[in-house]
């Protein structure tokens, strides 16, 4: 009997040891994944591909020894599930699939469907030169009217599309404005700043802000104006400050004279028709959501409907004639967004993983022992994410602290994690604007360093200490009108 107690604890605590090394190696490939995120610039390996790889091969190993994780983390549910049925590997697997992986995919999903309408969108647009209007509003040889009416149209452009999409369109009309160089890096630096902050205006502007709000973690309009004003202090503080490195007169190309006979091109009308219908149809997409409780990307598809059958009455004289429509968009967009839509899968996958093993929950009780303070836990996170892309940090950062219920006795600490909370806020805040202060960090300096070769080292010369100053403006700005507005 002693023998058998000996063998049966034995074999216990062997199982421990494997999955307790298992757990170790998962959290290894993570943190290995995640340096080389890091160093893409230097690796040149692309991270969409290390997350993809690391995601997957991540939730194999976890496959591997399922059993302790689920009897660790939802012993009860698996109970539930399992009723009379015998336990076996394959109920374990199955109850995985259908209860684990399943629950995380549904979100991923929603917010990869949503990501594709609007780069069909987008497509639609652009293939129609919608976007064409932007050339003549920024077309202006002074300075200061150029650089402001950049921000301007980068702004409000990122709070309607995707801040990469946004980035791409207005670096592009940037190329077909300014003829030097060094102007164009400068004015690239603002435009990247500006669909940044844009972005984070509003809760479809950015993968992050969407994703805060498709977990219910904050209510759209509630959002929007916590984040309105300190979004656009954080704006105007660098724009001026890099505007200030420009001389006085920009050398602009010459505009471009239209053949009036061209019966190819889409009246004036319509192409301002449908940048409206594509820009703030979107805006409707919280309406949606909030009236008839289905998924976001429903509202986006929706949009993409209207938009195409416009698209189609517009053009149809050249389809009734059998003349073929040519469509002019940006190659360039298209493999940016698809290659951000594959790092956002691969990340969700790394991240959703870490969440199931416990790994976060260790996380999140240094973060509350040593720090405290969510003004100081943002201010981490956006010095961060100048080294790591923003997406992945702001990701990982939302997924250490759960939603809250709001109690009446409720430290104002743990207020700040409940739904609306200023957490929220500040991890949007800081990942977007911190995620500026080197090109690295964001999607949208990493498209500025392909598309006008900004190095790292010029940027963080000129622009890094700007983007700082705007930040922690913004900061105290967001302080000031929480804790006298609450």
């Amino acid at each position: 009997m002693k023998e058998f107690c000996f063998l049966c604890i034995t074999k216990i605590r062997n199982q421990y040891v494997i999955d307790s090394i298992m757990t170790i190696a998962i959290v290894i490939l993570m943190l290995f994944g995640y340096a080389l995120i890091c160093t893409e610039h230097i690796t040149r390996i692309n991270k969409a591909t290390v997350a993809l790889f690391c995601g997957v091969c991540g939730w194999v190993m976890y496959m591997c020894v399922g059993p302790h994780y689920i009897h660790t983390l939802h012993g009860l549910d698996f109970m539930n599930y399992l009723g009379d049925g015998a336990y076996s590997v394959h109920a374990v697997n199955e109850y995985i699939y259908q209860h684990v992986f399943v629950k995380h995919m549904v979100q991923l999903c929603c917010i990869v469907m949503y990501l594709l309408a609007t780069m069909a969108i987008v497509e639609v647009l652009a293939s129609n030169e919608c976007f064409d209007f932007m050339i003549d509003w920024c077309r202006a040889k002074t300075k200061w009217r150029l650089t402001w009416t950049l921000a301007a149209c980068s702004f409000l452009l990122s709070a309607n599309l995707d801040n990469l999409a946004s980035a791409v369109i207005m670096l592009t009309i940037l190329s077909k404005l300014v003829i030097n160089p060094r102007q164009r890096c400068v004015l690239g630096a603002i435009v990247v700043i500006a669909t940044s902050c844009g972005g984070c205006f509003g809760v479809i502007g950015d993968v992050t802000s969407l994703l805060i709000w498709t977990r219910a973690a904050v209510t759209p309009t509630n959002y929007t104006a916590a984040l309105i004003i300190p979004t656009i202090v954080a704006t105007i503080i660098p724009t001026y400050l890099i505007g200030r490195m420009l001389p006085d007169h920009i050398d602009l190309k010459r505009p471009r004279v239209f053949f009036r006979g061209d019966d190819a091109a889409m009246p004036v009308w319509q192409r301002a028709l449908m940048l409206f219908l594509g820009l703030y149809g979107l805006w409707f997409v919280p309406t949606f959501h909030r009236l008839t409780l289905l998924p976001p990307f429903l509202g986006a598809l929706c949009v993409l409907g209207v938009l195409w059958v416009v698209n189609e009455v517009f053009n149809r004289k050249r389809i009734l004639s059998g003349q073929p429509i040519s469509f002019t968009g940006n190659r360039t967009l298209q493999y940016e967004m698809i290659q951000m839509i594959m790092f956002f899968i691969g990340v969700s996958l790394c991240v959703d993983l870490l969440v199931e093993v416990g790994a976060m929950r260790p996380v999140a009780a240094l973060c509350d022992t040593y720090i405290h303070n969510i003004y100081l836990l943002s201010v981490v996170i956006g010095f961060v994410s100048a080294v790591m892309d923003n997406i992945a940090l702001v990701m990982t950062s939302i997924s250490i602290f759960p939603i809250i219920d709001v109690q009446n006795s409720m430290p104002d600490y743990v207020a700040a994690f409940a739904q609306n909370g200023q957490y929220w806020h500040l991890v949007a805040l800081s990942g977007c604007v911190g995620g500026c202060l080197l090109p690295i960090g964001n999607t949208a300096g990493y498209t500025l360093m392909k598309h006008d070769g900004v190095g790292i080292w010029w940027y963080f010369r000129f622009i890094t200490g700007k983007v700082f100053v705007g930040w922690i403006v913004a900061l105290c700005v967001y302080f000031l009108v929480d804790y006298f507005l609450r």
